[in-house]
Formats: C-alpha cells, structure tokens, sequence
C-alpha cells in the first residue's frame, strides 16, 4: 500500500514530559521559634503523584536540583507541583501548589519562570470524568397540569482519585437547583473503586414559567423549552465516603437545563472545582517555585508514511560533502541544538549508521580547527551528538563501574572540604589534612574504577572513539598527545565526570546529593577532568589553575602511575578490537523499584494480601526482595514470561496494576502510578518479546472465588479471552521508536521552513555570483559547500515535510470527527459558559 492511500493502522499520540524542579524561596517559616522547614516537592497529574524529590531539611528556600523525564500514558487536565513540609508524627502538610492546564504546558518550553505557589484547597483537588444520560419529558401531573420531567441516569465514572494511596468510597449526590428549590438525590456507596458504575436513574420535577401554554401531551417543542426557567442547573457532585471523618469533595458537574431537549442526550463530563476552589480569602504569599517544564506531544503516523522522510535522514552518510546531507542540514537549521540532536542521534544510532555520520561530520569540524590544544572543545554538532550517544549507550557502562563507589560516597560522606575560605576559622590544619585524605582515598577509588573499566566499555563507543583518534592524528600528524586528547575530551571531561557530579541524572543515584555530598561529588569531578586530561598534570598546566589549593592537590597526583594510567585505559578504549560481551550474554539491569505484589498462594492456610516488595529486572531474571540489596525471594527467569500486560482494576480494586504471566503463575503487581505501571510493562514486554511461547491471548481480569472475572470461564487453565497488546522492540538496551523519532524531526524542520527556504536561497545566490560575497549576512552562517548538492537535497526535504504535514492533517480531521465531544476521549468540561 502507498503511503499516500491512507492505511488502517491507527496514528498514535505520545505524550512526553521532561525538566527540571529547581528552586522553591520565601517559603512561609513556622510560627515558632524554630522557623526552617524540611522539604520536598511533588509532580501530580491530576490528583496522581508520579514524582518525588528528596526532603531537603531546615531550609525555607530549598535547592532541590532535580531532573525528570517520562512518558504520559493518560489523559490529564492539570499538571500540578507540590511543595510539602515533611512531618515524622503527622501528615506531611502541603505549603502551597502550581497548577498549570495541560493547554497552557507550551507556554513554558525552553524558559525557567518563577511561579507563585497557589493555596491548597480541598474544593480545587478534582479528577476524572462522569457519564450522564439526560432527557426532557413531559408529564401530567395527579391534578391534571402539565410540567416538565427531568430524567437523569448517572451510569458511571472514570479515573477518581485515590484517598490516602488507596482507592475512594465514592457516591455522587444529584440535585437540580433553581429560585428557591434545592432538591437532592444520593447515590449508593461504592466500595473501593476509581471507577465505579452507578447506573442509578433519577426524575425531578422542572416548573414552567406562567407563559407557558401546553400544545401536547406527548412532545416537548424547542420554544417550550426555552421557555423554561434559565436558572434552573442540573448538579452531580461527587463524594469519598469519610465513615468516621468528614466526607471529601471530589469535583462536580454542571449543566443548564434549558439545553436539554426530549431527545435522550448522553455524554461525558471533566469534573470540575467549586466555583470557590482554589480561591484564598485573602492574599497570602506562600512562596514560589523555579521549574524548567517541557512538554511534548507527537502524533506518530503508521510507519510507511515516514519511509521517505527516514531514508533520507539514513543516507546522509553516503552524501558528499556531508554539509549537503539532510541530518547536517538539520543541525545547520535549528538553533536549539539539543532538540536536533537527540532524535537524529537515536534515529541513525537505531539504524546502525551513527558511526560513520559522527565520523564524517567530525572531519568536517577538524577541517576548521587550527590549534591541537582545541579540538573537540566547541558546542559543536559533533560533542553534541557523542553526548547524546554516550547517555544512550553508555548506561549500563556508568553502572557497573561507578554506581558502587558512588553509593558509597553518597551514604556514608566524609568531609572533603580542602578550600580554605569554605572551612570554618575553627577547624585547624589537622582537620584540613584529614579531609585531604578523604579526598585523596575517593578520588583514587573512583580513577581507580574508570581506568579499569575498559573491558566494559560498548563496542559502539570504542568504535567512534577510535575514529576520532585516528582523525585527530591525522589532522596534526606532529603532535603526538592529539590522538588521546581527542578521546579523552569525551570519556573523561564528558561522560565520567558530568556522571559523577550529577549521578542522579544518569540514574545512578535516586535523588539530587545534599549539599556537602554534592561538594564533595565536585571536588572529585575536577579531578577525574583533569587525571584524564592527557599533560594536564605537568607543572606548567598546573601553574595556570585558578584555586590554588587544587593546585596543591593534584601535585599529590604528578607520580607517572597516573599518566600510564590514563594512557593505557584511553589505548584500550579507542582500540578496534571489540572487548565487550555479547549484547544478549551480559547482564543487565534495565529497572528497579519498590512496588506492591499479591501473595501467590503458594500453601491454602493464610489470606492472600499485598505485600511491599523491591523489584529487579535484568535481561536474565525478573527478581522480588524483601528490601533492597537484600537476596531475592523469588525469580521469574525472562525465557518463562509468557505475556505481560494490564490488569482490570475490578479485579482487586486497585489502580496501576498489572500482571506477569509466566510458566509456574501469574504474578500481580501493582506500581505506585500510572507511569511506573507503563515504564514496568514496557521493559518487561521489550525483554521478553522474542520468547518462542509468548502467548496470542490473556485474560484481562484475575482469577477469583473459582472463576476468571473477565470471561467467567471456571477452569484456571482455560485458554485467554483477549487479544494480547502488540510488543514493544525487541533491542533490550536501546529503547528507539524509530517512527516517534522521525516524527520529531518532521516537527523540527515544519518549525524551521523558513530557514530551509532561506538556506535555499543562499544556495540558489551562491551557484549563481560566483565571485565574492556582498551580502555575507543572509547566509554566511550557513555551512554550504557544494551549492548545488545542498540545493537538492533541501528540495527533497521541504518536499517531503510538506507531504507529511497533508498526511497530519488528513488524521487529524479523522480524528476530530472520530472523537466526538462528549465521548470518552473528548469529554465536556463541565462548567457553565
């Protein structure tokens, strides 16, 4: 089928939310004397915690430092931060809030605003979504008078949300309020459940005004319904069943009667807030909140529509010059380099192409670089690009060989300060000397790690590694430290040592280090910098450090052990020889994290319970721990998965769960969100796709009290009743939607058409005056070698993107027409206009 006859594979809209919770300042003090605060800072989708920052203690302007990035499996309203005052005895207290709408998240790309923390009201915590079926009737009445019937049938709702980490008690009230009428109706309690089904039906009496004249016993006309009293409102609210305590306000739902027709109208509604939610009585300032937010959506498009678009990305390394290709065209377009990068980087790196691309555009970028001491030092297309490859595939290299030194460091730090200015006029020179030691002891753990770690260095870094050494010895054929510089400006200055002063970025560590730990972490950065900066270590390149006292450190370091070192682990990383293990044959670990498992029931005394669990997945095995770094108590080998997948919340009533299916029993899990329930499914169906007894059908529900919930089938061995899920790609290690990645860069050239139709220009000018030129500011930024070459391949790119964008908007009115409003996916904001 040709990508321009459409396709029956449905587009898919992928939701992405990346940044960084920075800084809170002038957070309200306690009333008493002792006025600092211990805090920490939540990110809520809705009403759903998916993220945790560490508590950070006694301090009412907090650095908390902490980077996210996950993919959004839901719908949401409101992406909410809040910041929380830990408490040991009672509940944490919540300070204050930032509640943004999912429409306003573009506003906030690429900026790092202060927002002012709003108050935190019961009234303005909502979520989730009703089903109604209204009707108009017309009634007579005992005495023989004609009125209005409103028929109101509540059937269910979706995605309440949980109280206290547990599922809700919900009931919704239903009334119709109008002049001096309040009539209220209450729904049954339903038991334990985010999504309960009432399907009660309700009937209320609506008054005419004195007008009105009756023409028929048996239809209600439009011009009588207008006629109805305008203030009339239909409202649902909806409730959590407090038993002892106060009941608790879930959101409501409000609809002018006069909008009603006889016809049965039936629809969806977004709970909303009182009309006084989040609304303070006075002005109070609680403090603000620095956050870098970046939302993304991508509307991925089934996989032939891309085909052009990506196979003249993968041939950008067989263009000549590598200027005229469309990837470097791509970099030359975009200002923000960082966004170009990544999905370029991911999308060659997926096609086995990535090599040769960095190694030609880096010959390019050597052409221009005319000292030894610089090369490779730029913000550059090409330390760009290494950057984001080294994040990919360098992962599980960062965590074999750093993560046990840096845990240790992080949990038991000892004082490393050797600043004189910082340390205190107390501390005397034997305190100085012994945090001198201390530094000294990790700073030669950690190089000690690094320089033995080139057995576990990927083959795909080695590989690129040894092309820019090559490179670079070419290029200054008389300098013979040039070929290790040239690699150590990558492993050492931008891999090893950003990991360890920020490991909780590459998820080495769980949180952002406090203070003195992240001192410390810097110290010993600097000093892995310059161990592995090749000559740095002689006396004159240590006369020109500004801080003296590292001067006088790394004195401590001039022994030639250091610089054999160096040599040696670089000599190793930038060999051909491939030293790493087989992809599949090593171990490694993909995810972990505590989450809540049912009992198996493994002997018939005892009730089945949930029991808090540490989770590990590696390529391997699929472990469950008591705690933490204790021994497993059970293993689920990966080649016994059989199917992973959702779990009906009807089966236990609990959110987020999911269920492994395996050779001796399925296994139910619950995670604590609904992004760690999508992030566990997702590795787990990636590590166990190419398992030969994968199973072609599951049961959605559990097996309970002697039958399957889902089909009422009575034999636990019956074959499944729906389809299972697709899987997701099969390569373990690098998780690349090869579509998603295209998609982004259709975005980014869309963005940029202007610069491509100038750069085109350029092109055209350049082939045509071929003598100096006059008007150097149009263009001269641009990198155009052949004119000629770059001209046509930006033919084909605007081309190709102005293809793709009637593709997006040929899906996008299917999908406009296709999701009605009203419907589940498109519900009604339920408030009155």
């Amino acid at each position: 089928m040709a990508a321009g006859e459409g396709s029956d594979e449905e587009a898919r809209l992928l939701q992405t939310l990346r940044g960084k919770i920075c800084e809170a300042k002038n957070l309200v003090p306690y009333s008493g004397p002792n006025k600092m605060r211990d805090c920490f800072c939540t990110i809520n989708l809705d009403q759903e915690e998916v993220f945790r920052t560490q508590v950070v203690e006694k301090s009412l302007s907090p650095f908390f430092g902490e980077e996210f990035y996950f993919e959004i499996p839901r719908t949401f309203q409101f992406l909410s931060f809040y910041i929380y005052d830990k408490s040991v005895i009672q509940r944490d207290l919540r300070i204050g809030k930032v509640a943004i709408k999912k429409e306003d998240l573009s506003r906030y790309a690429g900026k790092e605003p202060w927002f002012m923390l709003q108050p935190v009201d019961s009234n303005s915590e909502v979520q989730g979504k009703v089903h109604l079926e209204l009707k108009l009737n017309e009634l007579i009445t005992d005495n023989g008078s004609v009125c209005q019937q409103l028929v109101v049938h509540l059937k269910e709702c979706h995605g309440l949300p949980l109280i206290n980490g547990q599922n809700c008690d919900p009931y919704a009230t239903v009334s119709v309020v109008g002049p001096s009428r309040n009539d209220q109706k209450k729904t049954k309690v339903k038991k334990k459940t985010s999504n309960p089904q009432f399907n009660e039906t309700f009937f209320f009496e609506v008054t005419r005004s004195s007008s009105y004249t009756k023409k028929s016993q048996f239809q209600v006309e439009e011009e009588d319904i207008e006629k109805l009293e305008v203030r009339y409102i239909l409202k649902v609210d909806l409730w959590n069943n407090g038993n002892l305590v106060q009941d608790l306000f879930l959101g409501e739902v409000k609809i002018p009667v006069k909008t009603l027709g006889s016809d049965s109208f039936q629809a969806w509604y977004l709970l909303q807030p009182r009309d006084n939610g989040n609304k303070s009585s006075k002005s109070e300032d609680l403090g603000s909140l620095r956050l870098n937010i970046c939302y993304s959506e991508d509307c991925v498009l089934p996989s032939e529509y891309y085909a052009p678009l990506r196979n003249l990305l993968l041939k950008s390394t067989e263009v000549e010059p590598i200027s005229a290709s469309a990837a470097y065209i791509l970099a030359e377009v975009c200002r923000d380099k960082y966004d170009t990068i990544i999905p370029l980087v991911r999308l060659l790196l997926h096609h086995h192409k990535l090599v040769q691309f960095i190694t030609a555009v880096a010959e390019l970028e050597l052409k221009d670089t005319q000292e030894a001491n610089t090369i490779f030092r730029g913000n550059s297309s090409v330390t760009r690009c290494l950057d984001e490859m080294m994040k990919i595939v360098g992962k599980h290299y960062l965590k074999v060989t750093l993560k046990p030194v840096l845990d240790e460091i992080c949990e038991n730090p000892k004082p490393c300060e050797i600043d004189p200015m910082k340390l205190k006029e107390a501390e005397n020179a034997e305190i100085h000397k012994e945090n001198l030691r201390n530094l000294r002891n990790y700073v030669d753990k950690v190089f000690s790690t690094i320089v033995q770690s080139s057995i576990s260095c990927p083959t795909l870094m080695c590989d690129v590694f040894c092309s820019l050494r090559s490179l670079a010895a070419e290029r200054f054929p008389n300098d013979p430290h040039v070929q290790y510089s040239a690699v150590s400006s990558f492993v050492f200055l931008r891999f090893f040592a950003v990991a360890v002063v920020s490991p909780h970025t590459f998820h080495l560590r769980p949180h952002h280090p406090d203070a003195q730990t992240s001192r410390t972490l810097t110290l010993i950065s600097k000093a892995v910098q310059t161990l592995g900066s090749w000559g740095s270590l002689s006396k004159s390149k240590l006369s020109s450090f500004k801080e003296t006292f590292m001067c006088e450190f790394f004195k401590m370091f001039q022994e030639e052990e250091y610089t054999e070192a160096v040599k040696k682990f670089l000599d190793e990383v930038s060999s051909t020889e491939s030293k790493e293990p087989n992809v599949m044959s090593e171990l490694v670990h993909l995810k972990e994290g505590e989450m809540y498992k049912r009992a198996q029931g493994r002997t018939r005394i005892g009730k089945k319970n949930f029991k808090k669990r540490w989770f590990c997945l590696t390529s391997r095995e699929l472990t469950y721990h008591k705690q933490q770094d204790k021994e497993p108590i059970y293993s689920v080998p990966v080649r016994n998965i059989l199917a992973v997948e959702k779990l009906d919340e009807s089966s236990f009533n609990k959110k987020n769960m999911f269920q492994v299916i395996h050779v001796e029993k399925t296994l139910y899990v619950q995670a604590s969100n609904c992004v760690e329930a999508s992030e566990w499914i997702e590795a787990l169906c990636r590590v166990s796709r190419c398992n030969q007894r994968r199973l072609s059908v599951y049961h959605p529900s559990a097996f309970l009290n002697g039958n399957w919930l889902c089909c009422k089938a009575t034999s636990e061995n019956t074959v499944g009743c729906t389809p299972c899920t697709a899987g997701a790609p099969a390569d373990i290690q690098i998780e690349i939607d090869g579509d998603r990645e295209t998609e982004r860069v259709y975005s980014l050239f869309t963005i940029n058409m202007p610069k491509l139709q100038k750069m085109q220009e350029a092109c055209g000018s350049i082939a045509v005056y071929q003598g100096p030129r006059k008007e150097p500011d149009d263009y001269s930024h641009f990198t155009i070698e052949d004119s000629v070459a770059t001209f046509q391949t930006l033919q084909q790119i605007i081309s190709i993107v102005e293809k793709l964008s009637e593709h997006h908007d040929r899906y996008q009115k299917k999908r406009s027409s296709s999701a009605k409003y009203g419907s589940e996916e498109n519900p009604i904001v339920g408030k009155i206009s």
